[in-house]
């Protein structure tokens, strides 16, 4: 009997730590694709998972830090899709390259055109931003995801230092530090080099994707090797108590 309630017990956690896991990782992200340095141009894809069953999603809204405007906002043609930048006056103008920016980009809707998110599918969205802000360590971009069903859910909530993870965490930038010129070689081409560095970070999603899988599928792995471990553990000592000529648990012997 003691037997059969560990294993239930072990069968138990293992089924949650599996479906935790799962949970956890399954929201929009963002990551770059090579460095995100301060003062200078990036790439970076925003990585949308289907979390539904029974729909699709057809639609990503991404909105772009207003205390950070971003002058140069450009997205990465996808097939199936459709991509729109909205573009908004400045309260205080830029200057960038020695040009005079009043207006910068506040929101990128990508619409499916021909295609769709099915279940158990993700897309990535790659867009070239720039110039990165100095004054800050991250950029907090919160997003929308829109399903076929018209469920819409909201990945607004902004990380705290010291916290837990919220319920519907938005997609964070980590920067890192600036560099000695303080602005990337994109950058000081006008951002031509940036452009070719989207189109080849496009072709190397698939594989960054496929990195991303693994560590995730790793640590779920890993915690369940620790449950079962502990379980087996537990069974010997039970079988070993048990041993015929051994006491059992009321003081006598078998």
């Amino acid at each position: 009997m003691n037997v059969s309630r560990i294993a239930l017990a072990g069968g138990t956690a293992l089924s949650s730590v599996v479906l935790l896991s799962g949970t956890a990782f399954a929201h929009v992200s963002v990551q770059p694709q090579g460095e995100a340095a301060k003062g200078g141009y990036a790439t970076v894809s925003f990585k949308v998972p289907n979390e539904r069953d029974n729909a699709s999603t057809v639609k990503l809204e991404v909105s772009l830090p207003a205390e950070h405007p971003l002058a140069s906002v450009s997205t990465q043609p996808l097939p199936g899709w459709k991509a729109q930048v909205t573009k908004a006056k400045l309260a205080q103008p830029l200057e960038v390259h020695g040009k005079r920016i009043t207006e910068a980009a506040t929101k990128i809707t990508w619409t499916a055109d021909g295609s769709k998110i099915a279940p158990g599918e993700f897309q990535q969205f790659t867009v070239s931003l720039g110039r990165l802000p100095e004054d800050t360590d991250e950029l907090v971009f919160k997003a929308l995801q829109t399903y076929d069903n018209k469920e819409v859910v909201r990945w607004i909530e902004e990380p705290k230092d010291g916290a837990e993870e919220p319920e519907s965490p938005a997609p964070v930038l980590k920067l890192s530090a600036a560099k000695d010129d303080h602005h990337g070689a994109a950058a000081a081409s006008g951002g031509k080099d940036d452009d070719k560095a989207a189109a080849k970070g496009h072709g190397d999603g698939a594989e960054q994707a496929a990195d991303g899988s693994g560590d995730t599928t790793a640590r779920v792995l890993g915690v369940a090797g620790i449950l079962v471990g502990a379980a087996g553990v537990a069974f010997g000592v039970l079988a070993g108590r048990r041993r015929p000529g051994s006491p059992d648990s009321s003081g006598t012997s078998a």
